[in-house]
């Protein structure tokens, strides 16, 4: 682990060359191959330290933060060619990979705390630097202090445990149950913010739709996952009092859910609208990881990845016709299919994975989601139909209303796109279908 550290901190001198670009993205791709093809075997995973570590569960997140900031950097090649400050961008990219590694592999709750807070930094830098409209200030004032807000709450919990237990590493306090009120809202709060959770959700939209799409990747790719991983970790030792406030969580998401779905058909904002979907889709994570049982664990972790490659793509392509139209407006992007057949392929492919068509990971995760609430209670059911439901009824809209009519006539550029784009779509799209073949449920939760 720290070898792999190491190797991300001398990335730092090519980010001050100019034109290095490809040579960072094309580092942390290699790093990423590197970290995928180790030894499950090794005692790379039976080591866990008190401070550098890795399990299973760690694995797949450091895997996909390094495999969205290689995209992250492809995606805003013009970005970094018509901006004077592309070297400090790149700084921002590694150091915010520096701080998502640290944060997937450290077991010490206070490092995990701090380096969970620290990777609010670079994403605010890359929404108040790089944002497109002078709204991006409210919009990083917003993240920050949903976050904060709920985070002190966190801080101080980790240091009550820490008085009562004299231990901060998480694999000790599994044989422990605490039973106070106040601390599990202290502890769980936090994360359902980051989540986000329906009723503190409202950050999410504003900094999607203020964010470069650099941001919006990194948001919807990992950012969104931190608040999941919290939770599977902090629950180890609060399961008992989980078990008794649980339905308050999950009714709370589900019906939110179920609103937000309906509520994706008003926007007329494509970002805006993928926003309010991937809170949809956390609505029903929420729930699996509340539930506790092995269908929910499992499900809520295949569909954060899931998720993290399909709503990365999908503000991908949301950007891709926003530097030909200049707008981001539905009543604008129409008939995009008439002057680019070809990424007109690439969001239908990419949608029909968020409406969790097989053979994606979206599928595989909402089946295991569907049995684990089903599980806990019957009448969840209907909520889950209707958020299924009309998840394939707002990606259809989206794929109609853009792809399908007359043309705007102000149309800035006719131009189908370069190789670059459609490498970055692939790259998106290949994981999030093909690794389905991979996963075998007895590896992810142990």
């Amino acid at each position: 682990m720290m070898k792999f550290l190491m190797m991300l901190i001398f990335m730092m001198p090519l980010c001050l060359k100019k034109k290095f670009f490809w040579m960072v993205q094309m580092s942390i791709f290699f790093l990423s191959y590197l970290f995928m093809n180790m030894n499950l075997n090794l005692m790379f995973f039976s080591n866990l330290s008190y401070f550098f570590s890795c399990d299973l569960m760690s694995f797949g997140l450091i895997l996909l933060s390094m495999w969205i900031c290689g995209l992250m950097i492809m995606s805003s090649e013009n970005l970094l060619k018509m901006n004077f400050y592309y070297n400090f961008f790149l700084m921002n990219v590694i150091f915010l990979l520096i701080m998502l590694y640290l944060t997937f592999s450290v077991m010490n709750l206070f490092m995990f705390y701090l380096f969970f807070e620290g990777s609010l930094i670079p994403t605010l830098l890359l929404i108040i630097g790089w944002g497109y409209q002078p709204e991006r200030i409210q919009a990083g004032m917003y993240l920050m202090f949903y976050t904060l807000f709920a985070s002190l709450p966190l801080f101080m919990g980790i240091f009550y445990i820490f008085n009562d237990m004299n231990s901060f590493m998480i694999y000790f306090l599994k044989f422990y149950n605490f039973n106070y009120y106040l601390l599990y809202l202290s502890m769980v709060f936090a994360f359902l913010v980051k989540m986000p959770m329906y009723f503190v959700h409202l950050w999410l939209p504003k900094a999607h739709v203020e964010a470069p799409v650099s941001g919006s990747m990194i948001l919807a790719g990992i950012m969104l996952k931190l608040g999941g991983y919290g939770l599977l970790r902090v629950l180890i030792f609060l399961q008992k009092i989980n078990s008794k406030l649980n339905y308050i969580w999950l009714s709370i998401s589900l019906l939110g859910g179920f609103y937000i779905s309906l509520k994706c058909f008003c926007q007329v904002d494509i970002k805006s609208l993928i926003a309010y979907s991937s809170v949809a889709h956390m609505s029903i994570v929420i729930g699996g990881i509340m539930v506790m049982n092995y269908w929910g664990y499992n499900g809520s972790y295949i569909l954060m990845i899931g998720h993290g490659l399909c709503s990365s793509g999908m503000f991908c392509l949301a950007n891709i016709s926003y530097e030909r139209l200049h707008s981001r407006s539905m009543y604008i992007n129409k008939g995009l299919m008439n002057f680019m057949p070809s990424m007109s392929l690439w969001w239908f492919l990419l949608l029909s994975s968020n409406m969790a068509a097989p053979p994606s990971l979206n599928l595989m995760g909402e089946i295991s989601l569907i049995n684990s609430l089903m599980s806990w209670s019957y009448f969840s059911m209907i909520l889950l139909v209707l958020i299924s439901f009309f998840s394939a009824g707002y990606s259809l809209y989206l794929f109609s209303y853009t792809q399908h009519g007359k043309f705007y006539q102000g149309l800035y550029s006719f131009y189908m796109g370069v190789s670059r784009e459609y490498l970055t779509l692939f790259l998106h799209w290949m994981p999030l279908n093909m690794m389905i073949l991979k996963v075998d449920y007895s590896m992810i939760w142990f």
